[in-house]
């Protein structure tokens, strides 16, 4: 049974009383460790940190965060509440929490955070709704999952509320959704589509973190095998890249014309799932959407065919119709589930079909999440600043806060670039130059 800080008691941290619902206070020790390590490749991050910590740009401002509970995140959420916000955390997937994270971040910074890494679906939106009690006026979403619970839920809390932030492709979908229809009650600052964010996180640390997750779950060789990415947006072609330069055959399925014409490009064979489904040892789902891998695929798999996701919802398999068309199930080893068929096929799911990436390896390296998460800093002073010109939909970061972003990245990596002359701006401005 795991120990819990509880809810109803209140546990004395660094003199102050915080509220949190976490595996074992006693993990403190190895997550300060970890949190250090991570913060070690997040320059960007700490310069924020840093002027947060001087400037207070959130003073009492409450922020409920939805996010994945890693070392990563930590070092956000402690610029958050350096910057003068009262900050509580929970997690924004299931298997995401790293239970020693959580531990440090309650005992050793008085952060309040409700997450368990295994936590059923009735605890984790338990845990959505401990950090909403908090009456946060800033949310921030990794998935829209706290948009949802306060627009049907909690609507009585949206009146404190004067703004968001989401960090992912699938979280804004749902929310430009909800700006379409005008139901959405507040303005929210789509970190994901900021450029330091898509373009790197999305592509060099699903790529990397995905491989990582689906090698640490099963000790099997990539080199030689047929690997299937379902989707080629920034996420599959990540994970294309990074399988491929393991050895695989990648086979890539695609919706839309010109994104899988981009990778026949870009040297994949492509082809419908009907078909990959036939030939795939290894599939990977990257697409945001439903039943991508359903039961007419699940009957043609070849015997062994080994599945898994790293879209952020766990719908893109469709294991309720699995868990009928198997005869039996087995654990072989953590987070590696087999389901034999049948007909005696057996097919293997891993990490429960949520983002193997986070199930069962650590999630994206922290010098990508240092971009991404720079980006969530300085979107939230930005609503903070200027929540009130602003209408309730969704909106892009802003190009100056973006390209600050990529100069302090470099600059930490000391790599300089090149400025433009007086005239070479003034040819860019101008319509009469011509050849």
């Amino acid at each position: 049974m795991a120990k819990v800080v509880s809810l109803k008691k209140r546990a004395k941290v660094n003199q102050a009383p915080v509220h949190a619902d976490i595996k074992d206070p006693l993990l403190a020790g190895k997550g300060r460790g970890r949190i250090e390590w991570a913060g070690r490749t997040m320059p960007v991050l700490s310069r924020i940190r840093e002027r947060f910590a001087k400037q207070k740009p959130l003073k009492g401002v409450r922020l409920a965060a939805c996010l994945h509970v890693t070392a990563e995140t930590a070092n956000l959420v402690i610029a958050l509440k350096e910057g003068g916000a009262e900050v509580a955390l929970c997690a924004s997937n299931p298997l995401s929490t790293q239970d020693d994270v959580a531990a440090s971040l309650v005992v050793d910074h008085a952060i309040s955070v409700f997450a368990i890494k295994g936590e059923d679906n009735d605890t984790y939106y338990r845990h959505i709704h401990e950090a909403l009690n908090t009456r946060p006026q800033l949310t921030m979403d990794d998935g829209a999952d706290v948009v949802g619970v306060l627009h049907n839920e909690r609507t009585e809390l949206l009146e404190h509320v004067i703004g968001g932030t989401e960090e992912t492709t699938t979280g804004v979908v749902r929310l430009r959704a909800m700006a379409k229809e005008g139901v959405l009650k507040y303005p929210i600052i789509a970190v994901n589509d900021a450029k330091t964010k898509h373009l790197f996180d999305n592509r060099y640390g699903t790529g990397q973190s995905t491989i990582d997750g689906i090698i640490r779950a099963t000790n099997r060789l990539l080199a030689g095998s047929v690997f299937v990415v379902a989707g080629y947006g920034w996420c599959g072609r990540g994970l294309a890249m990074r399988a491929r330069g393991m050895g695989a055959d990648v086979v890539v399925t695609e919706v839309d014309p010109t994104t899988a014409l981009e990778a026949v490009m870009d040297g994949f064979r492509v082809m419908p799932m009907s078909e990959a489904c036939r030939i795939g040892d290894f599939f990977c789902t990257v697409t945001g959407n439903i039943d991508v891998i359903r039961q007419e695929h699940f009957e043609k798999m070849k015997d062994g065919a080994i599945v898994s996701n790293s879209g952020h919802f766990n719908v893109e398999i469709d294991l309720k119709t699995l868990h009928k068309m198997a005869k039996g199930r087995a654990i072989l080893r953590e987070f590696v589930e087999e389901f034999t068929l049948k007909n005696g096929k057996r097919i293997i799911v891993l990490g429960e079909g949520r983002l193997i990436n986070l199930a069962s390896a650590e999630g994206h390296p922290s010098s990508v999440m240092d971009m991404s998460f720079a980006n969530q800093a300085l979107a939230s002073e930005f609503m903070v600043k200027n929540h009130r010109k602003l209408e309730k939909k969704v909106y892009a970061v802003p190009e100056h806060l973006d390209q600050e972003i990529a100069r302090l990245k470099l600059n930490a990596m000391g790599v300089k670039i090149d400025k433009l002359t007086p005239a070479q701006v003034k040819y860019l401005g101008s319509w009469q130059e011509g050849t």
